[in-house]
């Protein structure tokens, strides 16, 4: 992993790239504090100030967040991803349900007329895995098995502008998700996404994309009454 040393700022370039793939691969999950500053000087094999300034610059695009006392952590898996959340983290809850609402609904239309067969054995798995992570009461494996459900729903449209889009935007539509699901998991706040795979099987494009349109403002009223 230890990196050549031409000029500097061609050096700098190439620790960026490094510390990006890592992210990017997933070997560095959201969330999770990267290596601190002597640990990636010995990995890379570099100056101390070549790592402060990729990570420095990593920060600056919205990947990393740099927390005095705590470390660095990752918080976008993209520059894309950095810049949307940053913008976005305060939005308008209403503008948040309808940006999800058109995405998703456009995806489900999509995949009903487009998913393979095994697009669709993947979406009953992770319908499956969806319903036994509510009936836990976990709620973090709940979101994760969610996000994992509507990701592979936008994968079946077979429009990589639109599962790039959507990926990008992930994680904020996770912390969106992560705040509207009730504390108790009770079952009146259950949010039924059978009709929108069977519809997607179905080959029905109306249904599939009402139905997903529809999951985006079920939590919205109580959101905004908080507000």
């Amino acid at each position: 992993m230890t990196l050549s040393s031409p000029r500097r700022s061609a050096l700098v370039d190439q620790v960026i790239a490094q510390l990006r793939n890592q992210i990017t691969t997933g070997e560095w999950a959201v969330g999770s504090r990267i290596p601190t500053e002597p640990e990636l000087v010995e990995q890379l094999g570099v100056a101390r100030n070549t790592v402060r300034e990729a990570v420095r610059a990593l920060a600056h695009n919205g990947l990393l967040d740099i927390r005095q006392g705590s470390g660095t952590y990752v918080v976008a898996t993209s520059e894309l991803a950095g810049v949307m959340h940053r913008r976005f983290a305060d939005a308008d809850p209403r503008h948040v349900a309808e940006l999800r609402s058109t995405l998703e609904s456009s995806a489900a239309k999509l995949a009903a007329e487009r998913r393979t067969e095994r697009e669709l054995k993947q979406l009953d798995t992770l319908l499956e895995r969806r319903e036994e992570a509510w009936a836990s009461g976990d709620r973090e494996a709940f979101v994760a098995a969610d996000a994992t459900l509507h990701l592979a729903v936008v994968a079946a449209s077979h429009n990589d502008v639109l599962t790039e889009l959507y990926a990008d935007l992930g994680h904020l539509l996770r912390d969106w998700l992560r705040d509207d699901v009730a504390l108790d998991m009770s079952p009146e706040h259950h949010m039924d996404h059978s009709r929108m795979v069977d519809a997607i099987r179905a080959g029905d494009a109306e249904t599939a994309a009402s139905e997903a349109a529809a999951h985006a403002f079920i939590c919205l009223p109580e959101r905004l009454a908080g507000r």
